[in-house]
């Protein structure tokens, strides 16, 4: 899989791409990076890249012509003519803008993208990108929260590393992605085939159980005694029960939408009922 990321920073990424699994999946071949100068497509001595708003109002906006020739220096055609040409093929590229007026950036977007090929994400500044780019260029617009930031290079960051974390080989334990927040359900999990049974539940959705680590004891407090006594079917339910808390305390939106079983909303309800 390859990103492609147009910036008119881009010395931004330097560090995020030296360091973690990020770094140890671009050495390893399994993902790469392109990442261009916005100013480099521009024709004036002062490099611009921007312009006042029409209609008035505060700020300066991304000019499109900068933007189209950077996106054709890159392969990219305007959508109408990409969608046409890529109608018989898998995986066509997808280019998006990341921008606070997107939709929200989801495990479930991530998961799509990492089914493409080629990623291109344009990163907005100032007051925002000419919509013209968005209209005629763009497959998506997203946005990773109801904030606005400086940029679209914090949101192209995050994009990167949610999506390249679901391609094969990246993470050291692949079934990793099934089981932590915003998993997928245990319908859509692979039985491991060794016989012993699984600890935990595909998320479905739901945000991840509580972890803990050594020593047993920590500021007065201990570790659960269901996970210490190796009932896998005692510390599946637990942690069952601990992703329906989480999820009810900080995330009841995403309840809705959750995979859950009839053993799942028995429990849920008698949760609920707990704080009448």
């Amino acid at each position: 899989m390859r990103f492609e990321i147009i910036t008119i920073f881009p010395e931004f990424f330097t560090s995020i791409f030296e360091n973690g699994i990020l770094r140890r999946a671009l050495a390893e071949g399994l993902v790469s990076m392109g990442v261009h100068d916005l100013r480099a497509f521009t024709h004036d001595r002062h490099r611009t890249v921007d312009d006042r708003p029409f209609g008035g109002g505060e700020g300066m906006v991304l000019k499109p012509e900068p933007l189209a020739e950077a996106l054709a220096s890159l392969g990219i055609e305007p959508k109408a003519q990409r969608l046409a040409s890529n109608a018989a093929q898998a995986g066509p590229p997808q280019v998006v803008l990341l921008s606070a007026q997107g939709r929200p950036f989801t495990q479930a977007m991530a998961r799509e993208l990492a089914a493409t090929e080629r990623v291109v994400l344009i990163c907005g500044r100032y007051e925002g990108v000419d919509e013209r780019v968005n209209e005629l260029y763009c497959d998506m617009e997203l946005s990773i929260g109801d904030y606005v930031l400086s940029g679209g290079e914090l949101a192209a960051a995050v994009v990167v590393d949610a999506t390249m974390r679901l391609l094969p080989g990246v993470l050291g334990n692949e079934a990793s992605g099934d089981f932590e927040s915003f998993g997928v359900a245990d319908a859509e999990i692979a039985d491991a085939g060794d016989g012993v049974p699984r600890s935990q539940h595909g998320a479905g959705g739901l945000l991840d159980y509580p972890h803990y680590t050594r020593p047993a004891e920590f500021g007065g407090l201990r570790v659960p005694e269901t996970l210490l006594n190796g009932d896998h079917a005692g510390i599946r339910r637990w942690r069952r029960e601990q992703q329906l808390r989480k999820t009810l305390a900080n995330r009841p939106d995403l309840l809705e939408g959750a995979a859950l079983s009839k053993e799942d909303r028995k429990l849920l309800e008698a949760i609920r009922g707990e704080a009448e």
